[in-house]
């Protein structure tokens, strides 16, 4: 029997007009469903993906701020300079915000900061990164 033999092939009862009225199954389009089931799933896997790579990025971003923020204001403490103002001032440049700055009395200097871009999913912003560092002497090694 071939294929098409196949297909004509009806169930008892079926006839040409209407499998629906004597409760036949009529599996045309299944493959559609399930295809368009298969290429949701793709596009999911793939904005996931997608938004972690950008997360990456943001935290990658975030953490080279604060760390250069860091050094900068360990630097500026200790020639006598504000250091949070420092820190703010490179952050900023880093494309990082400050949300934290503590002189520690040990001569080292604490900043935290937060990225301005964030992770966005379809143009909703779902994150922000986040990142803290700690500068300060040698000899605090």
């Amino acid at each position: 029997m071939t294929g098409r033999e196949h297909a004509r092939e009806r169930a008892p009862g079926c006839q040409e007009n209407g499998c629906r009225d004597h409760g036949c199954r009529d599996e045309r389009g299944s493959g559609t469903v399930l295809v368009l089931g298969i290429v949701t799933a793709l596009v999911v896997v793939l904005l996931a993906l997608g938004a972690l790579a950008q997360a990456q990025v943001a935290r990658g971003t975030a953490q080279a701020g604060a760390d250069l923020a860091a050094l900068a204001a360990a630097r500026a403490q200790r020639d006598g300079w504000d250091p949070c103002e420092r820190a703010g001032a490179v952050a900023r440049r880093n494309g990082t915000v400050v949300t934290g700055c503590a002189a520690v009395g040990d001569g080292s200097v604490r900043v935290d900061v937060a990225g301005e871009r964030g992770v966005r999913v379809l143009g909703v912003r779902v994150g922000s990164a986040r990142a803290s560092a700690r500068a300060g002497p040698a000899s605090l090694r």
